[in-house]
């Protein structure tokens, strides 16, 4: 079924392909940082973490909150995309803490970004760690907003 998102197995971490990418993943709204896929970006790059902290620390005056997104440079044409799509960090009463629509517009403004970059869009299954997503939800939001718009996406699992 062509959903115009290529599989792979890998490290979403050391994307695959030519030109600019954008690695993207999905932060929760309380500013924590520390486990899941970003331990694994922390260990290639301090940046996002930092940027990441420091937008979550100057919040009153800045967009951080559900479906937010920002884009930290790590390397000449590699950028990293903290999206907030995490409404806290574990799963209680009202359910896992993943949030479809914040994951939908934090995607809307990836997709801008990467369609001014020139940029393919790398990821692990989004919303579907920690966040306790699943990806027969997440899957069409990608496919809706990157790859119908001719954003090349690669989706990474790990092992």
């Amino acid at each position: 079924m062509g959903t115009g998102i290529e599989y792979v197995r890998g490290d979403a971490t050391t994307p695959l392909g030519k030109g600019p990418k954008v690695i993207a993943h999905v932060c929760n709204d309380l500013g924590g940082w520390g486990k899941g896929f970003v331990v694994a970006l922390s260990r290639r790059w301090p940046e996002p973490e930092r940027a990441y902290r420091q937008w979550h620390r100057e919040r009153a005056k800045n967009d951080f909150g559900l479906g937010a997104l920002q884009l930290v440079r790590v390397g000449r044409s590699v950028w990293i995309a903290n999206m907030v799509g995490q409404h806290g960090m574990r799963t209680g009463s009202k359910g896992p803490p993943v949030r479809y629509g914040a994951i939908d517009a934090a995607l809307e403004k990836a997709a801008d970004r990467a369609g001014e970059l020139g940029a393919s869009v790398h990821m692990p299954r989004i919303g579907c760690g920690l966040a306790g997503g699943r990806w027969e939800l997440v899957e069409p939001l990608v496919r809706t907003r990157l790859a119908e718009r001719g954003i090349r996406v690669t989706v990474y699992d790990h092992g």
